[in-house]
């Protein structure tokens, strides 16, 4: 069975004032759904169809680049979508909050260590909170469509929470204004879905 463009969980200015209609429309539409499409075609008549994306990705042979390039676009986006939600933002509480005391010892440290990884990630990419068996949670970016669930990407873990800081994620609204992109992601931050994958991937 191929991949299916996911619907949103919202409607494309349920973000606004944070991240704009245009921008969510074009984002989900136009991106999103080539990542799908060119996915389906590179996987199409190959030993990968059929195989769940996780499972994929994991297995990835990195050198094949349409997988690559289309299979973490996919992924991403699916992922991106819902830790995003209009009633967002403040900050976790729980076993996840206890985690990220742990790892970074307030919020505050966590929020500054993934602001400056979404800030200093070169060009096109994401940053990521993984959580990696037995609780530990650590923050990282990749490059382009890379994900910490690919071989050799350099930091492992499953992704809970990533921001895309391709400049199609945030140009319309903030230009070339990254950091102020990357603040107002944390007013959309959807704590919970972000917690419940925690506790199922830790």
């Amino acid at each position: 069975m191929s991949f299916q463009l996911p619907k949103l969980p919202y409607a494309y200015d349920a973000l606004e004032p944070h991240i704009d209609a245009r921008t969510m429309e074009i984002h989900h539409t136009k991106h999103h759904n080539g990542y799908t499409s060119k996915l389906n075609e590179a996987i199409s008549g190959t030993a990968l169809e059929g195989k769940p994306i996780e499972d994929l990705l994991k297995g990835l042979d990195m050198s094949n680049k349409a997988v690559r390039n289309n299979g973490g676009g996919y992924f991403n986006h699916c992922l991106f979508w819902e830790v995003m939600s209009p009633d967002g933002g403040g900050a976790p509480s729980g076993e996840l909050a206890a985690a990220i005391d742990q790892a970074f010892g307030s919020f505050e440290g966590f929020k500054d260590a993934f602001s400056k990884a979404a800030a200093g990630q070169f060009g096109s990419g994401w940053a990521w909170l993984c959580v990696h068996k037995g609780g530990k949670v650590e923050v990282c970016s990749t490059p382009n469509q890379d994900n910490t669930l690919m071989p050799g990407v350099g930091c492992g873990g499953y992704p809970i929470l990533g921001i895309d800081v391709w400049e199609h994620a945030y140009y319309l609204h903030y230009q070339n204004r990254r950091p102020d992109y990357i603040e107002a992601f944390f007013n959309v931050i959807n704590w919970g879905k972000v917690a419940s994958d925690y506790k199922a991937r830790r």
